[in-house]
């Protein structure tokens, strides 16, 4: 993966990841959505609910990219 990152450069490389981001979303966006919750309440654990508001909205900005990403798997 990382050998891929030295050439972002090349569209082809960009669209193959965000095609396999899309897939992946398709796939496992349910796991991802869980595992984002479960991170934002670690994080808000953490510092005592002091960013609660700013974890919330965050977290629910990653879970509709997530949702968008396999929406786009779908269609492909």
């Amino acid at each position: 993966m990382f050998d891929a990152l030295k050439n972002l450069k090349d569209k082809d490389t960009l669209q193959n990841l965000k095609d396999k981001a899309e897939d992946i979303a398709e796939a496992h966006g349910d796991k991802i959505a869980e595992g984002l919750e479960k991170a934002g309440d670690v994080i808000d654990d953490r510092t005592g609910g002091k960013h609660s508001d700013t974890i919330d909205t965050a977290v629910d900005k990653a879970r509709d990219l997530v949702e968008k990403l396999g929406e786009n798997g779908a269609k492909h």
